[in-house]
């Protein structure tokens, strides 16, 4: 099939090269020739694995392709993805619909024969009401479809969660574009059979009731951990009891610091918003979002704990500041909060990610190492903030060469019993140490 994705951005660009695989024609548009550029040459501006080697595949049998030019790349498609950001407003909890809408406004003027819009950007319902109206003319036509298609990409997985997909949802009463859509997916539902038809509105609803059952699980288990210090009891049995009901199941139930990424922290707010213009109040989700907030304050605290609150001219390093393994994403880590608190308190911070240097530290106290050993050097405190798989094997003596260091490992990684034997001072997460 003839596809068009508007936006090569996290969504776009995944799902555009995925579909690419599967032996469809796929154009990627995005305004910034920049970028257009840089994919033209196979750079991928995104970090995850996998994705740069079936991007030079595909390009090199032409099943892809990147250009700035809408219409050119409308006139060409049958289907046409709108994968553009929905971030949040600024000073709201609403998403910024902006540029779903002006895509939706761009597209109609070079519509001339049937086309499916489907709106794969997540999106507050009623939103597809709002973009079909945009299209009332070409609606009334027969020429177009409005359809919602929500992505389920886990940052770093994504790759693997678009070709062996939990479920495929499109959500449209017309069975004209279901007809085509369920064809589209058939290669990667067929061995299952999850792909599930809804209404637009169920659709739209479906991906923020998801994300946000998914962030409760994690403030939950997250405020467990909190109780389990408090108890001596260790927070991984309390994990593995729960996660083997059914039920329940055992996936995020992992205790940590709090959400972050492009999805759970935006979407949860938006949906809160979502409940206030239908009037409806979302009491469970608000609770999510504030303990989501509270977490990480807390952990900082903890980190003041720790240190005895004598940190004044303390080194404190930072293995991982992005908010989850396998991708470059900074947005709403928590290390965006920790790191900046604790430089204002007199603390020289020391960072060593798999996924390089992040200019948003940019402070005379924060200090980007190029790998681990040199960001551990003579450090008072190191804070192991994501669980990237080069962290898990580290002879900390070996490396730190200072007496008395401490580990503060907020992912849970190592065996507390072991580091007591190694005779490092290791602090976790709900754990009994």
């Amino acid at each position: 099939m003839k596809l068009c994705m508007i936006g090569a951005g996290y969504v776009g660009l995944v799902s555009g090269v995925c579909f690419s695989d599967l032996g469809n024609n796929v154009i990627c548009v995005d305004k910034d020739k920049s970028k257009i550029n840089a994919l033209k040459k196979c750079i991928v501006p995104i970090y995850e694995p996998g994705l740069e080697e079936i991007l030079k595949r595909n390009f090199k049998q032409k099943r892809i392709n990147f250009t700035d030019n809408l219409k050119d790349a409308v006139t060409k498609s049958d289907i046409i993805f709108i994968c553009v950001g929905t971030p949040t407003k600024k000073n709201t909890n609403s998403a910024d619909l902006r540029y779903v809408f002006s895509a939706a406004n761009e597209i109609k003027k070079f519509i001339k024969k049937y086309k499916i819009i489907v709106t794969k950007s997540t999106v507050p319902v009623s939103t597809g009401d709002k973009i079909e109206k945009i299209f009332s003319i070409l609606k009334k036509k027969k020429l177009v479809d409005v359809v919602s298609n929500p992505e389920f990409l886990r940052e770093g997985e994504a790759i693997r969660d678009f070709i062996n997909p939990d479920r495929v949802v499109v959500g449209t009463n017309s069975e004209r574009a279901n007809k085509i859509l369920k064809s589209l997916y058939q290669p990667i539902v067929k061995k299952n059979s999850r792909y599930i038809k809804t209404s637009r509105r169920g659709a739209e609803l479906i991906k923020y009731a998801s994300n946000a059952f998914l962030a409760t699980k994690i403030s939950y288990i997250n405020e467990l951990a909190n109780l389990c210090e408090q108890t001596d009891v260790d927070i991984k049995d309390i994990s593995t009891g729960m996660g083997l009901d059914e039920r329940i199941g055992e996936r995020f139930l992992r205790a940590g610091p709090a959400y972050g990424g492009s999805c759970f922290p935006k979407d949860t707010r938006a949906l809160i918003d979502t409940g206030k213009n239908f009037k409806t109040d979302l009491t469970i989700v608000k609770t999510v979002v504030k303990s989501n907030e509270n977490r990480k304050k807390m952990l900082t605290k903890r980190v003041l704990t720790i240190l005895g609150n004598k940190i004044k001219n303390k080194q404190i390093t930072f293995l991982g500041v992005t908010f989850k393994p396998n991708t470059d994403d900074m947005r709403e880590a928590c290390s965006l909060y920790m790191i900046p608190y604790l430089v204002r308190k007199g603390v020289k911070v020391k960072y060593f990610d798999p996924s390089g240097k992040k200019n948003i530290f940019n402070n005379n106290n924060i200090e980007y190492c190029k790998n681990i050993s040199s960001a551990c050097l003579k450090s008072d405190l190191i804070i192991i903030h994501t669980e990237w798989n080069e962290f898990k094997f580290i002879d900390f003596k070996k490396i730190v060469k200072k007496n008395n260091f401490k580990v503060y490992d907020m992912r849970n990684i190592y065996d507390p019993k072991r580091m007591k034997l190694n005779k490092i001072k290791y602090f976790a997460v709900g754990r009994k140490v």
